[in-house]
């Protein structure tokens, strides 16, 4: 994937390839300015690929994918409407049933711990509590493909950690294929059926690493041995990249 640039081009991306199981959390890390990002958007079909091609359902993707859902970092809740139709927003623009739309709004802002909030404006909202929203918002109707952009960035440590056990709570419940890029490792790990390591740029996959580990997957997994040892693989996998990245140079 190359960028037109004032002198030449930039390359973002080369010789990226993968598979997604359905249903699968797959994570994403790498170092800033990698191709994560433009990696998620080439998967929504938002930026097509100047080289290469990618498949959903064995069909190649020409266009824009309507099955698949985005979080990113900022919210983006529009802050004239209520927590209930920001998340039916998605409905709207579909034109889909409205009352159906309606339940199944209701239906995750409880999974999620809104209810009592439908009515509430995104002001009235603490920062986790916006990006709750949003993510409700993002599986209101049937996307089969949530692909999630640093989406706990934002927030202090302690809510990170509550919307992590969280976020796995839902991805149980609702079993959709997920695509999430991080940069802390230890979160991609806790999620995770599979982490690819991403190098510096141009982003290559220098490795994709199973993650063995029993699910639901609380807090405490994070101080076992196992947990440690895969963070600490994958710590030297990135720090491996950094190197060689730096001698290409």
């Amino acid at each position: 994937m190359e960028f037109p640039a004032r002198a030449g081009s930039v390359r973002a991306l080369d010789g990226v390839s993968f598979s997604i199981a359905p249903g699968e959390f797959f994570s994403v890390v790498g170092p800033s300015g990698c191709g994560k990002s433009t990696l998620l958007l080439i998967l929504a079909g938002i930026v097509p690929p100047t080289a290469g091609t990618i498949h959903c359902d064995g069909r190649e993707l020409t266009g824009s994918y309507a099955k698949c859902s985005l979080v990113f970092q900022q919210d983006n809740l529009l802050e004239w409407r209520s927590v209930l139709d920001n998340v039916l927003l998605p409905v709207e623009i579909k034109h889909l049933d409205r009352a159906a739309g309606r339940a199944r709004a209701m239906e995750l802002l409880g999974l999620v711990g809104l209810r009592g909030f439908e009515r509430h404006y995104p002001y009235q909202l603490s920062g986790g509590m916006r990006q709750r929203a949003a993510i409700c918002r993002a599986l209101v109707y049937d996307a089969r493909v949530l692909l999630m952009d640093e989406p706990f960035g934002a927030l202090d440590a302690l809510t990170r950690e509550e919307h992590q056990v969280l976020l796995q709570q839902i991805w149980l419940h609702e079993r959709k294929t997920v695509v999430f890029v991080t940069h802390d490792i230890r979160e991609a790990v806790l999620l995770a059926d599979r982490v690819a390591v991403m190098s510096a740029r141009p982003g290559r996959i220098r490795e994709i690493l199973p993650v063995d580990l029993p699910r639901p997957r609380p807090r405490e997994m994070t101080e076992t041995i196992e947990f440690n040892q895969l963070v600490a693989h994958l710590r030297r996998t990135l720090e491996d990249g950094y190197a060689a990245a730096g001698a290409e140079r």
